[in-house]
């Protein structure tokens, strides 16, 4: 639904140029906060790599990189739940939260030619649907390969 439906079907909604600005305050807030984290953290990281690793270049290089590695699992799945929910969002613009919506923002010409599988495919791309599939099936991916890891450290 999401890739036949083009933008231009999307109305845009009203909101308040105070709570235009306020958002991106926050958004720039939040994201100053995160900069000053991760500064801190690599700063962190870099001093406990070179104690870890000694004197040894290839050692500090080594272990940096496997971190880099062990991060990417963590990072793209953050990346991915916050695309189901920006999906689910959209999904709710276009067909509302209702099973079985009366008036959607659907094009006239998605699925016209088989109407009883247009209602099945509406009727199955609920916002409230994905944002439980798609977050309980990260958050279950990222508990699962934190488990992993942990064991892999004990063992």
């Amino acid at each position: 639904m999401l890739h036949a439906t083009p933008r231009r079907y999307l109305k845009p909604q009203k909101e308040s140029v105070l709570a235009h600005f306020f958002v991106r305050f926050l958004a720039l807030t939040a994201a100053f906060m995160v900069w000053g984290l991760s500064v801190v953290a690599s700063d962190s990281i870099s001093t406990t790599v070179q104690a870890l690793a000694g004197n040894s270049e290839r050692a500090v290089t080594s272990l940096g990189f496997n971190l880099l590695l062990a991060a990417v699992p963590l990072v793209v799945s953050v990346l991915w739940m916050a695309l189901i929910v920006r999906c689910a969002w959209f999904l709710r613009r276009l067909r509302g939260w209702r099973q079985n919506p009366q008036d959607s923002r659907l094009p006239k010409r998605f699925l016209r030619h088989s109407p009883q599988l247009r209602r099945v495919v509406v009727g199955l791309a609920h916002p409230g649907l994905l944002l439980v599939a798609g977050l309980g099936t990260s958050v279950l991916a990222l508990f699962l390969g934190a488990m992993e890891l942990t064991l892999n450290l004990i063992a």
